[in-house]
């Protein structure tokens, strides 16, 4: 099948070669001339693992092409996804489907023969009905079928995810779109994937609810870490032990400085908007992005807390600066809240990230960036630990404690024993342990 992705971004990039991976012909659309070009040169706009090879070998093939002009692509395509950004809308949280509405724009002008418009962009419940109409409008005589199909990529993990789903989500209210689709994911149907076929509207409520729900589990257990604090118990453990119940199950039970990326602070504020514009609030979401917002506000105290609770003159070394392992993301992370409370304390930062420097920089001000993480803790009074890259889980500890100023770390990922950071001489703090 001929596919053409709007949007080069993340989720139209890996989306796009993934189906390209699986034989389908492919062109990614993106107005960003620099971003063509780099990606027709063999480059990779994002960090990823596996998507430089994964593009490379589907361009060779001759499957996947990049291209600024829609044209051609959207006349031959079966099908057309629209992956572009929907961010929050400044002012009131809303998602922006300015980038989607001039998508279907655009579509509705180039279409030629019956051609399935999908939505893989994260949109609010009824955004399908809005560019079906604008496409109506524009062109009336046109054949197509507007199809609602959330992505569920994990950053880091996105390839995995896209090819083995745990399943994929399809809203239709136009029946010819059906077949179509079911092509489209047909290489999942030997993996015995299941294909969730839905109301365009449902599926469009779906993203929001799944994400909706994985913040709420990422706040709950964090609110534990504070209990557990409180009371002298082990949020490791508590998570394990409410995790082996197949009810609860024990993914996103992992304590931390609060949720970031892409997805569930945008995605979460979104559906409070919607929720609350149909007079059917979510008051549980709505907790759930207060508490996290001042849950990241609040780490730069632990930090402070950990060196008696005075910051000023000290310096701080920074291990880890996206929202999470495995990607240059920068959006929401927890370091964009810590970072500036900590020099608001009269601290000197220094800080190192293996992906997201480059992103960092334009992001956070009067920052020493270093190339290793031992550069980091050089001369520093406390070094914390914000993301849990895998590199950062064996330092040498000993080598540490020689370079640093004073022996205080901060884990706010948990990923060290807490017995066997102290044993080595160092002041240990970590989240929800005694």
């Amino acid at each position: 099948m001929h596919v053409t992705m709007i949007g080069a971004g993340y989720v139209g990039l890996v989306s796009g070669a993934c189906f390209a991976d699986f034989g389908h012909t492919v062109t990614c659309i993106d107005k960003d001339a620099g971003k063509i070009d780099r990606l027709r040169a063999g480059g990779i706009p994002i960090y990823e693992p596996g998507l430089d090879m994964l593009v490379a070998s589907n361009v060779k093939a001759g499957r996947l092409f990049f291209d600024t002009d829609a044209a051609e692509a959207v006349r031959k395509a079966d099908a057309v996804f629209i992956a572009v950004g929907t961010p929050s809308r400044r002012g009131d949280g809303h998602a922006d489907l300015s980038y989607v509405y001039a998508a279907a724009e655009e579509i509705a002008e180039l279409m030629d023969g019956f051609t399935v418009v999908v939505t893989k962009s994260t949109v609010p419940v009824g955004t399908g009905d809005e560019i079906e109409r604008i496409i109506r409008a524009k062109r009336p005589d046109a054949q197509f079928a507007v199809v609602s199909n959330p992505e569920f990529l994990r950053e880091g993990a996105a390839i995995e995810d896209f090819k083995r789903p745990d399943r994929v989500v399809v809203g239709v209210e136009d029946e010819r779109a059906r077949p179509v689709m079911t092509e489209l994911y047909r290489p999942l149907f030997l993996n015995e994937t299941p294909i969730v076929f839905t109301g365009r509207r449902t599926s469009e409520l779906i993203k929001y609810a799944a994400n909706a729900f994985l913040a709420m589990k990422i706040t709950f257990i964090n609110e534990m870490a504070d209990l557990c604090e409180a009371v002298g118990a082990d949020v490791q453990q508590v998570a394990r032990g409410i995790g082996l119940d197949k009810r609860i199950g024990g993914k996103f039970l992992h304590a931390g400085p609060g949720y970031g990326g892409s997805c569930f602070p945008k995605d979460t504020l979104a559906l409070v908007r919607t929720a609350s514009d149909a007079g059917s609030p979510v008051r549980l979401i709505e907790a759930t992005v207060q508490v996290n917002d001042d849950r990241k506000k609040a780490m730069a105290g632990k930090v402070s807390g950990a060196v008696s609770g005075d910051l000023a003159g000290k310096t701080v070394g920074v291990l880890g600066l996206t929202f999470k392992p495995n990607t240059d993301d920068m959006r929401d992370a927890p370091s964009l809240d810590i970072v500036p409370a900590l020099q608001a304390m009269g601290a000197k930062v220094q800080a190192f990230d293996p992906e997201g420097t480059h992103e960092a920089r334009q992001l956070l001000r009067e920052v020493d960036f270093k190339d290793d993480p031992y550069a980091a803790a050089q001369g520093a009074d406390v070094l914390v630990i914000i993301t849990e890259w895998d590199q950062f889980r064996a330092l040498d500890l000993h080598r540490v404690k020689e370079i640093m100023k004073a022996p205080v770390l901060v884990d706010l990922r948990n990923i060290y024993r807490p017995d066997e950071v102290r044993s080595r001489g160092f002041k240990y703090v970590s989240i929800g342990r005694a």
